[in-house]
Protein backbone atom coordinates (compact mmCIF):
# COMPACT_ATOMS: atom_id res chain seq x y z
CA UNK A 1 0.00 0.00 0.00
CA UNK A 2 1.32 3.46 -0.83
CA UNK A 3 1.06 6.04 2.11
CA UNK A 4 -1.67 8.63 0.46
CA UNK A 5 0.17 12.31 0.25
CA UNK A 6 -3.40 13.49 -0.08
CA UNK A 7 -6.72 12.40 1.32
CA UNK A 8 -10.30 13.31 1.09
CA UNK A 9 -11.87 13.86 4.53
CA UNK A 10 -15.66 12.61 4.36
CA UNK A 11 -17.10 15.50 5.82
CA UNK A 12 -18.25 19.31 5.81
CA UNK A 13 -17.76 19.90 9.56
CA UNK A 14 -15.37 22.53 10.18
CA UNK A 15 -14.29 21.54 13.55
CA UNK A 16 -13.31 18.30 12.47
CA UNK A 17 -11.84 19.28 9.25
CA UNK A 18 -9.34 20.90 11.14
CA UNK A 19 -8.93 18.56 13.96
CA UNK A 20 -8.54 15.96 11.43
CA UNK A 21 -6.40 18.15 9.28
CA UNK A 22 -3.84 18.51 12.11
CA UNK A 23 -3.71 15.22 12.78
CA UNK A 24 -3.06 13.49 9.55
CA UNK A 25 -0.50 16.25 8.87
CA UNK A 26 2.04 15.24 11.12
CA UNK A 27 1.99 11.86 9.37
CA UNK A 28 2.90 13.74 6.21
CA UNK A 29 -0.28 14.14 4.47
CA UNK A 30 -3.03 16.66 3.41
CA UNK A 31 -6.45 16.63 4.20
CA UNK A 32 -9.15 18.21 2.47
CA UNK A 33 -12.87 18.26 2.73
CA UNK A 34 -15.59 17.29 0.77
CA UNK A 35 -16.30 21.00 -0.22
CA UNK A 36 -12.96 21.48 -1.71
CA UNK A 37 -12.95 17.74 -3.63
CA UNK A 38 -16.45 19.09 -5.16
CA UNK A 39 -17.77 15.81 -3.21
CA UNK A 40 -21.90 16.53 -3.44
CA UNK A 41 -24.33 13.85 -1.28
CA UNK A 42 -24.75 12.05 1.99
CA UNK A 43 -25.09 8.56 2.48
CA UNK A 44 -27.31 7.27 4.49
CA UNK A 45 -25.87 6.45 7.81
CA UNK A 46 -27.72 2.77 8.55
CA UNK A 47 -24.96 1.59 10.01
CA UNK A 48 -25.73 -0.12 13.87
CA UNK A 49 -22.22 0.91 14.85
CA UNK A 50 -19.63 3.55 14.47
CA UNK A 51 -17.72 1.30 12.30
CA UNK A 52 -20.58 -0.19 10.10
CA UNK A 53 -21.10 4.02 9.44
CA UNK A 54 -17.58 4.98 8.98
CA UNK A 55 -17.46 1.85 5.45
CA UNK A 56 -20.77 2.91 4.26
CA UNK A 57 -19.15 6.50 4.37
CA UNK A 58 -15.59 5.77 2.70
CA UNK A 59 -17.30 3.14 0.53
CA UNK A 60 -19.86 5.77 -1.12
CA UNK A 61 -17.46 8.90 -1.44
CA UNK A 62 -14.65 7.25 -2.45
CA UNK A 63 -16.59 6.22 -5.70
CA UNK A 64 -16.95 9.54 -6.59
CA UNK A 65 -13.08 10.45 -6.32
CA UNK A 66 -9.46 8.79 -7.46
CA UNK A 67 -8.37 10.92 -4.18
CA UNK A 68 -8.25 8.20 -1.09
CA UNK A 69 -11.10 9.33 1.29
CA UNK A 70 -10.90 8.98 5.22
CA UNK A 71 -14.60 8.24 6.70
CA UNK A 72 -15.32 8.15 10.31
CA UNK A 73 -18.11 7.87 12.51
CA UNK A 74 -17.10 9.14 16.22
CA UNK A 75 -19.62 9.82 19.22
CA UNK A 76 -20.30 10.05 22.92
CA UNK A 77 -20.71 6.81 25.10
CA UNK A 78 -22.30 7.91 28.39
CA UNK A 79 -22.77 4.05 30.16
CA UNK A 80 -25.39 4.88 32.45
CA UNK A 81 -27.52 5.76 29.33
CA UNK A 82 -26.76 2.65 27.99
CA UNK A 83 -24.53 3.68 25.83
CA UNK A 84 -26.48 6.86 24.42
CA UNK A 85 -26.08 8.74 22.38
CA UNK A 86 -23.98 6.54 20.46
CA UNK A 87 -24.27 6.67 16.81
CA UNK A 88 -26.36 9.12 17.42
CA UNK A 89 -24.43 11.80 18.84
CA UNK A 90 -24.67 14.33 15.91
CA UNK A 91 -28.87 14.13 15.72
CA UNK A 92 -29.42 13.49 19.71
CA UNK A 93 -31.84 16.44 19.94
CA UNK A 94 -32.92 16.24 16.36
CA UNK A 95 -32.37 17.65 13.14
CA UNK A 96 -31.18 21.56 13.20
CA UNK A 97 -30.28 21.25 16.94
CA UNK A 98 -27.23 23.01 18.16
CA UNK A 99 -24.29 21.69 19.91
CA UNK A 100 -25.62 23.32 23.17
CA UNK A 101 -29.19 21.91 22.12
CA UNK A 102 -27.45 18.20 22.41
CA UNK A 103 -25.49 18.92 25.61
CA UNK A 104 -28.42 19.86 27.59
CA UNK A 105 -30.78 16.86 26.34
CA UNK A 106 -27.69 14.84 27.49
CA UNK A 107 -27.45 16.12 30.28
CA UNK A 108 -31.15 16.50 31.75
CA UNK A 109 -31.18 12.74 30.58
CA UNK A 110 -28.32 11.86 32.85
CA UNK A 111 -30.03 13.58 36.09
CA UNK A 112 -32.80 11.67 35.42
CA UNK A 113 -30.70 8.30 34.86
CA UNK A 114 -28.40 9.00 37.75
CA UNK A 115 -26.03 6.63 39.09
CA UNK A 116 -22.40 6.67 36.66
CA UNK A 117 -21.16 9.26 34.69
CA UNK A 118 -18.27 7.63 33.21
CA UNK A 119 -18.27 8.49 29.62
CA UNK A 120 -16.43 7.12 26.35
CA UNK A 121 -15.50 9.01 22.92
CA UNK A 122 -15.29 6.71 20.14
CA UNK A 123 -14.18 6.91 16.87
CA UNK A 124 -13.71 4.46 13.65
CA UNK A 125 -11.96 4.78 10.57
CA UNK A 126 -12.14 3.58 7.11
CA UNK A 127 -9.55 4.25 4.22
CA UNK A 128 -11.21 3.55 0.86
CA UNK A 129 -9.99 4.16 -2.74
CA UNK A 130 -12.18 3.95 -5.53
CA UNK A 131 -14.87 1.82 -3.84
CA UNK A 132 -12.54 -0.74 -2.25
CA UNK A 133 -11.72 -0.88 1.14
CA UNK A 134 -7.92 -0.18 2.25
CA UNK A 135 -7.88 -0.02 5.88
CA UNK A 136 -9.72 0.38 8.75
CA UNK A 137 -8.95 1.02 12.91
CA UNK A 138 -10.77 2.62 15.80
CA UNK A 139 -9.48 4.53 18.72
CA UNK A 140 -10.95 5.44 22.27
CA UNK A 141 -10.68 8.26 25.13
CA UNK A 142 -12.82 7.38 28.32
CA UNK A 143 -13.56 10.21 31.07
CA UNK A 144 -16.46 11.57 32.70
CA UNK A 145 -19.43 13.98 31.90
CA UNK A 146 -19.04 16.94 33.69
CA UNK A 147 -21.62 19.02 35.90
CA UNK A 148 -21.58 21.50 33.61
CA UNK A 149 -20.02 22.55 30.52
CA UNK A 150 -16.46 24.39 30.71
CA UNK A 151 -14.38 26.06 28.15
CA UNK A 152 -14.80 27.65 24.63
CA UNK A 153 -12.33 25.12 22.85
CA UNK A 154 -13.34 22.48 20.42
CA UNK A 155 -16.99 21.57 19.52
CA UNK A 156 -19.89 18.72 20.09
CA UNK A 157 -19.87 17.39 23.05
CA UNK A 158 -16.14 18.51 24.17
CA UNK A 159 -17.60 21.37 27.00
CA UNK A 160 -18.75 18.18 29.29
CA UNK A 161 -16.62 15.56 28.62
CA UNK A 162 -14.29 15.68 31.20
CA UNK A 163 -10.84 13.78 31.32
CA UNK A 164 -10.24 12.73 35.07
CA UNK A 165 -6.14 12.66 35.28
CA UNK A 166 -5.95 16.25 33.71
CA UNK A 167 -9.06 17.39 35.96
CA UNK A 168 -10.16 19.24 32.70
CA UNK A 169 -12.69 19.00 29.89
CA UNK A 170 -11.88 18.74 25.76
CA UNK A 171 -13.03 22.35 25.61
CA UNK A 172 -10.29 23.20 27.95
CA UNK A 173 -7.49 21.92 26.68
CA UNK A 174 -5.15 23.74 23.91
CA UNK A 175 -6.01 21.98 20.26
CA UNK A 176 -1.99 19.93 20.52
CA UNK A 177 -2.74 18.81 23.46
CA UNK A 178 -6.28 17.49 22.91
CA UNK A 179 -4.39 16.06 19.88
CA UNK A 180 -2.39 13.71 22.08
CA UNK A 181 -4.96 12.03 24.29
CA UNK A 182 -8.31 12.49 21.95
CA UNK A 183 -10.43 8.96 20.04
CA UNK A 184 -9.61 10.60 17.39
CA UNK A 185 -5.86 11.21 17.62
CA UNK A 186 -5.75 7.64 19.07
CA UNK A 187 -7.66 6.13 15.54
CA UNK A 188 -5.40 8.25 13.22
CA UNK A 189 -1.89 6.85 15.13
CA UNK A 190 -3.62 3.05 14.61
CA UNK A 191 -4.84 3.85 10.95
CA UNK A 192 -0.91 4.99 9.94
CA UNK A 193 0.53 2.05 12.20
CA UNK A 194 -1.66 -0.16 9.72
CA UNK A 195 -0.61 1.50 6.64
CA UNK A 196 3.08 1.51 7.65
CA UNK A 197 3.01 -2.19 8.32
CA UNK A 198 0.97 -3.23 5.23
CA UNK A 199 3.67 -0.85 3.14
CA UNK A 200 6.33 -3.25 4.16
CA UNK A 201 4.25 -6.62 3.60
CA UNK A 202 5.74 -8.27 0.57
Amino acid sequence: MIRPGRIVLATRNPGKLREFGRLVEVQGCECIGLQEARIDGEPDETGGTFAENARLKAYAYSRLTDIPVLADDSGLEVFALDGRPGIHSARYAGTGASDGDRIEKLMRELDMAGGSREARFVCALALAREGTLLLEAEGECRGVIAGEPRGNNGFGYDPVFLVPELGRTFAELSQEKKNRISHRARAVEALFRLMEFRGQAP
